[in-house]
């Protein structure tokens, strides 16, 4: 894969996209402008461009539970972890299985996922008040959520795919890090991160009516879910979590949202549905400086 052309491509069928491209060295990665414009963090989400991995992990393969060897994962840790200015020891990753638990974590739990075991499950959020500790999550059609706290320098890390989003994974984020850290909802800076489009994303009718359930409020409904017939409906997980972050008092301008699928650009971002299960993972970091 050509990767300079493949991101061009994006532009060209992305022209509101609100990511920005980056590169160092063979690595590729994406970053959020207005995460970057608080000053008070290092962050990206991975590209497949710029790994060592092979065939279906194709090359910045960040799991080492999907069947890749654990020597070329290790080494895809170490370019990212040279990426944001830190060691594979400073990183510390969520065990996601689609909850809305959340972990608060510190110095002590660097490396876990990595270089040690995790002593913990069924962690789909991370968050922490500590500089130098890097958040890591996981993905292939998801959707990353990033959490600044400007004011009492916090931040906070998740996975939501349906069940998570359905659950208010947003909302628990922002909860906890009130009842933890102190935060004001209209303090936070967030960015909802790369995963499967609506125009992708098919569900069935059981998952159409939890999110009717869920979202109730005039016109919710009309905006997240598109009928298709036949029990079928296209879910729009984007929306679905800005309303979710702003009914959680997060301020609309301080929100940014991507327009990258990951289904549509599988070429270039790990995607569950468009490679049916067979693929690497993509990776979510955030940490505070």
């Amino acid at each position: 894969m050509d990767s300079k052309t493949e991101f061009r491509d994006l532009y060209k069928h992305n022209s509101r996209m609100q990511m920005k491209q980056n590169r160092a060295g063979e690595v590729e990665y994406l970053t959020f402008p207005l995460l970057e414009e608080t000053g008070l963090v290092r962050h990206l989400f991975s590209t497949r461009v710029g790994g060592v991995s092979e065939g279906i992990y194709s090359s910045m393969n960040l799991s080492y539970t999907r069947g890749d060897r654990k020597e070329a994962v290790d080494e895809n840790f170490r370019r990212i972890a040279g990426v944001l200015g830190c060691q594979p020891e400073d990183i510390v990753c969520s065990d996601q299985t689609h909850t809305t638990n959340l972990r608060i974590v510190t110095r002590s739990d660097g490396g876990k996922g990595i270089v040690t075991p995790k002593d913990y499950t069924d962690i789909d959020g991370l968050l922490t008040d500590e500089p130098g500790l890097v958040l890591a999550t996981f993905y292939a059609d998801c959707v990353p959520l990033y959490f600044v706290d400007t004011k009492n320098k916090a931040i906070g890390l998740a996975h939501s795919g349906w069940r998570g989003t359905v659950a208010r994974m947003g909302r628990c984020v922002v909860e906890k890090m009130k009842e933890v850290y102190g935060t004001r909802a209209e303090d936070l800076v967030a960015a909802i991160g790369p995963s499967i489009c609506q125009a992708c994303y098919e569900v069935s009718e059981d998952v159409a009516e939890a999110f009717l359930k869920e979202f109730r409020k005039p016109g919710q409904a009309q905006e997240i879910l598109t009928p298709k017939g036949g029990g079928k409906y296209q879910l729009n997980l984007w929306r679905a979590n800005e309303i979710i972050l702003t009914e959680a008092g997060i301020l609309p301008e301080q929100i940014q949202v991507t327009d990258l699928c990951t289904c549509h650009n599988s070429e270039y971002l790990f995607s569950h549905r468009a490679s049916q299960g067979k693929r690497g993972n993509l990776g979510a970091f955030l940490g505070l400086l």
